[in-house]
């Protein structure tokens, strides 16, 4: 690798691009992959993800659900230039996989499909880019499938997108079919080969008269950013060819157009015109080091994926962004911290494949790092001078609770959880105290899923997953003064405590509060405290079964005996009261109430409201969603019992696109049957 990479091609200066191809769940993006690999020969035929013979989504949770569950890495060279291609995941569940590689790519293919019931899905994936000012281009994909115009296609998908989609290619129709295309910059016509290049002809005379109109549309796009062409066409001037490809190429660059093209990933039609145009369009590593504000001779790596392989150990997967790095190189992180890498690889599949040196804009992965995260900036040589943003993790939206079926496989289940956080940061593990479980989070039901069969299939665990419990809470409305003795004689010295205790309840949200009013020292100074630890414990499983909240509790009055009383029998006469105590002040039982936020395309609202009055929500209301067009916010109250598969509902109302955001907000009384089976179930015989 190294100095080959950087050369001259076409009178370019040449380095290697990455890629991402990025695009909604089964828009065809790993057939994609395929095809690019297949065209460039970095693959002697092209493999296919419904006979699970790709080179990506080649582990077994990806084929076994027929779907990209993790980021799939291969480089290839085309003409001369070098290639990494990061074929991300399209499912909203697994999209943080894509936006963790976004930082170190230099443009993006968004492959989409002529299907506008797929524009809400779209449109997260080009607002990520959008955001982030990522170059993109997109490929509207099984144009063997689609009927009707490209163009209304088009019109339909844009809603998607914030900036104009530009139509580089128009099909070639024949009896409803695509046979080819024409490339409207160009002004070429080219018709489709199975298992060949496109062939070159003449731009039939029955669609002379779409190409120009076609052509004409493009170039009005473009003239909105270019004065020169704007007043060439309004003079009826025919504008350099020359000049329409650099107004494409600059303006994609920018971020000021997204171009598209057309084709079939699974026929292998259009795929090399795209590569044309990604080697001759896309930004190197200079452009994207200038994007992303680095300096020009830092050789500065940032970690885009974490891989923990069942051989080679740990792999972080990090784009160089300028400089060389040698095996056996120090790297050094913006704390100072020293790593010395186990070996250099470049990523094919799942295949690692040792070499000795990586060039700026070179995907390299580097060996053992134990102690390196997905998100992190590197430096070789030295402390980096700019740490690189790193996009924050998704809210989780749903969870399990997990546990090993058998108890000596705990500690390796912790380790291996620990490993799937460290590979996907938009999973998290909380050990809950309150419940004494372990609760998996993550982006949805599939999502979890995958999850526990990595622990079975990976890490050969047994588990058992089930619905974490809700910390439910109770308190009381009434109040009484009573009496609690604890008397015991066993020979020698005995044990006696006896306390007056008060008890009252106090305003929502207060907790609970200890004093005393005691006075001619009826229950001495020192044995106060230890009333007061038998008072909390007590209050921390009341009578129907949950840690009581909201109780203020008054000493008042008691006795000693001054051979048998302790801090123990003090603590036990506090409990008894305590416990006898809080049965006379009408416990009632509290459920955690969350404020909720769901994101949802605004022709969904109505049902995404309705979703939540049937789940005792209380809606707050809703308002357009900041700079998301066409979406809408809805605010609600919700019990967290309503809360576990809430998600599984959004998302079928909403053709897969709806999220939410969640905190707790306060606690509620819950009374009737609901309340009766909630205490019925916790005070069950386990």
């Amino acid at each position: 690798m190294g100095e080959k990479h950087v050369g001259v091609a076409g009178g370019r200066v040449s380095s290697p691009r990455s890629v991402a191809i990025i695009g909604p769940f089964a828009s065809g993006k790993t057939t994609l992959l395929e095809a690019l690999l297949a065209r460039t020969g970095a693959i002697g035929r092209q493999g296919s993800v419904d006979a699970k013979s790709s080179l990506g989504d080649s582990s077994d949770e990806a084929r076994d659900h027929a779907m990209s569950v993790e980021a799939n890495i291969a480089t290839c060279t085309y003409k001369g230039d070098h290639f990494t291609f990061i074929d991300c995941p399209g499912s909203v569940e697994f999209l943080h996989e894509g936006n963790s590689v976004l930082n170190g790519v230099d443009i993006a293919v968004v492959v989409a499909e002529p299907d506008e019931k797929k524009t809400a899905a779209l449109q997260l994936i080009l607002k990520s880019l959008e955001q982030r000012n990522i170059p993109h281009v997109l490929f509207l994909n099984k144009i063997d499938k689609a009927t009707g115009s490209v163009r209304a296609m088009l019109q339909a998908l844009q809603p998607a997108s914030s900036l104009p989609m530009v139509l580089r290619q128009i099909p070639i129709w024949e009896n409803g079919v695509a046979t080819g295309f024409i490339d409207l910059a160009l002004e070429r016509a080219f018709v489709y080969q199975d298992g060949k290049p496109s062939k070159t002809i003449e731009i039939p005379d029955d669609e002379r008269g779409r190409e120009v109109e076609a052509r004409y549309a493009m170039m009005e796009m473009l003239a909105d950013h270019d004065d020169v062409l704007m007043e060439q066409l309004l003079e009826d001037e025919s504008p350099e060819n020359e000049i329409i490809f650099d107004d494409l190429v600059q303006e994609m660059q920018r971020g000021e157009i997204c171009p598209v093209f057309i084709g079939s990933a699974i026929k292998g039609n259009g795929i090399r015109r795209l590569l044309k145009a990604l080697r001759h369009d896309a930004p190197d590593v200079t452009d994207t080091r200038k994007r992303l504000g680095l300096g020009e001779d830092e050789a500065v790596l940032q970690v885009l994926k974490t891989y923990h392989t069942s051989h080679g150990g740990k792999l972080s997967v990090a784009r160089l962004f300028g400089g060389s790095l040698k095996e056996g190189a120090l790297l050094y992180d913006s704390h100072g911290e020293e790593y010395r890498p186990s070996g250099l690889f470049q990523m094919f599949g799942l295949q690692p494949k040792k070499i000795t040196e990586a060039a700026a804009g070179d995907l390299v992965a580097l060996g053992k790092l134990d102690d390196i995260e997905t998100g992190m900036t590197l430096a070789v040589g030295a402390q980096p001078k700019e740490t690189l943003f790193v996009p924050g993790s998704p809210d989780p939206v749903l969870s399990k609770g997990i546990k090993a079926t058998e108890r000596k496989d705990e500690v390796r289940l912790s380790t291996a959880l620990s490993k799937l956080v460290d590979e996907d940061p938009s999973l998290s593990v909380t050990q809950v105290q309150s419940t004494g479980e372990t609760v998996l989070e993550g982006q949805g039901e599939m999502h979890l899923r995958v999850a526990l069969e990595k622990l079975t299939g990976r890490y050969g665990l047994s588990v058992k997953s089930f619905e974490p419990r809700i910390p439910y809470k109770e308190t009381i409305r009434g109040k009484t003064e009573l009496r609690g003795r604890h008397k015991k004689q066993s020979g020698g010295h005995g044990q006696f405590g006896d306390v007056v205790l008060a008890i009252q309840p106090m305003p929502r949200g207060e907790g609970h509060s200890f004093n005393d009013t005691i006075t001619g020292g009826v229950v001495p100074k020192q044995y106060i405290p230890s009333v007061g630890e038998g008072v909390k414990e007590a209050l921390e499983k009341g009578p129907l079964g949950f840690p009581v909240v909201d109780v203020a509790v008054t000493l008042k009055d008691g006795s000693y005996h001054s051979v048998d009383s302790s801090d123990q029998a003090f603590r036990m006469a506090g409990i008894l009261a305590m416990r006898d105590g809080l049965k006379e002040c009408k416990p009632v039982l509290l459920e955690p109430i969350d404020k909720v936020v769901v994101a949802c395309p605004s022709e969904t609202t109505a049902r995404i409201n309705a979703i939540v009055s049937g789940r005792r929500g209380q809606i707050l209301g809703f308002d357009a969603r900041d700079d998301w067009d066409g979406w809408d916010e809805v605010e609600a109250m919700i019990p967290e019992s309503e809360l576990s598969d809430l998600i599984v509902e959004l998302r079928s109302a909403t053709a897969g696109v709806a999220t939410f955001s969640r905190n707790f907000d306060h606690l509620a009384e819950l009374s009737g049957k609901a309340a009766d089976k909630v205490i019925e179930s916790a005070t069950a015989p386990a």
